[in-house]
């Protein structure tokens, strides 16, 4: 099968190669997927560069956690009625050496849900790290994995991004009233799109805006930019509100702790490689199904072929506009 992997770490355009591997067969308790579109997130595009200093973890690494494809084989445990399935994919390179970025990928059946034939398979091939991240950070603390935010009002800071879009998704599909932030009015579209009930621009009268059309404030906010947002989030927040946060500006952040206590404010810190199973499979399902009821996804700036998965790497760090795909198959 043809492969991108690397042996080493560093730039997209150094490290990178595409060529003829061995086919990675379902071991026990797998399925094997033929992938036609792979995920490309921000977090492995750090891994790749080792932003984290941890290194390379397996000697050589297919990367990509997310896809979507069609089961072509099944592992011993697995029952055959699987092959054949239209399935996303997530966690495929999650504490695991390879991932999506291949003709075939060997997962856990735990890691797939089955698709709709009519779900756009680029959709589903993004929905992994940023759908999962996002499902949790609006359902944690609400007393369960899902909809459990009905006739809440929840807050999602940096409503354009990936995860930002999907929180909007999820939120309203809980039965929230959906709110959104922006850094640039270009973005107001995109966070309206997604389904927002408002979206505001962060600037210095934040807290005014979105007090005056909330009085009592919002029962729960979804932060990518803790250290910077935090101040103000516990400004907006209800008493007994809750912040859930999967990204910060700045390590280490500090808190408004008394602010904090008074308020009885409680906050989830969401790393969504840790997430237990049964979390990231409710979150897959509801996901699939927001797609089959119509909720349009995630933006697309560029598809690339497997052998540009530089560029698509490249198209990452640059912050181009949308989100990246690799086209394995298809």
């Amino acid at each position: 099968m043809k492969a991108a992997f690397y042996t080493k770490q560093g730039k997209a355009e150094d490290v990178f190669q595409v060529e003829e591997v061995e086919d990675i067969l379902p071991a026990r308790g797998e399925v094997q997927i033929k992938i036609h579109y792979s995920g490309v997130n921000p977090g492995e595009v750090k891994k790749r560069a080792d932003t984290f200093g941890v290194g390379m973890p397996y000697d050589k690494i297919i990367p990509h956690s997310d896809g979507a494809g069609y089961i072509e084989n099944v592992g011993e445990g697995v029952e055959e009625s699987w092959i054949g399935k239209k399935v996303l994919c997530y966690g495929a390179q999650s504490y695991r050496q390879f991932g999506t970025a291949a003709e075939y990928c060997s997962v856990p059946v735990s890691n797939v849900v089955e698709l709709a034939e009519h779900i756009d398979l680029k959709q589903a091939a993004q929905m992994g790290i940023p759908g999962i991240t996002a499902h949790r950070a609006v359902n944690v603390g609400a007393g369960g994995v899902r909809n459990n935010r009905a006739g809440q009002v929840v807050l999602v800071q940096g409503g354009s991004g990936a995860v930002g879009q999907c929180a909007i998704a999820m939120a309203k599909k809980s039965g929230a009233v959906t709110l959104a932030t922006v850094t640039k009015s270009g973005d107001i579209e995109i966070a309206k799109n997604a389904g927002a009930d408002g979206v505001y621009l962060v600037n210095d009268s934040l807290k005014e805006n979105v007090l005056n059309d909330y009085p009592n404030g919002v029962d729960h906010i979804i932060e990518v930019a803790f250290a910077a947002n935090i101040e103000s989030d516990v400004a907006i927040l209800k008493q007994g509100g809750s912040i859930a946060t999967y990204a910060t500006n700045q390590n280490p952040a500090s808190i408004p702790f008394w602010p904090l206590v008074f308020s009885n404010i409680s906050i989830f810190f969401l790393g969504s490689d840790d997430f237990k199973n049964d979390e990231k499979q409710a979150a897959a399902h509801d996901l699939a199904e927001a797609l089959s009821e119509g909720w349009t996804g995630l933006p697309i700036g560029e598809i690339y072929p497997l052998e540009n998965i530089a560029q698509a790497h490249l198209h990452i760090e640059d912050r181009k506009k949308g989100r990246a795909l690799v086209k394995v198959i298809g």
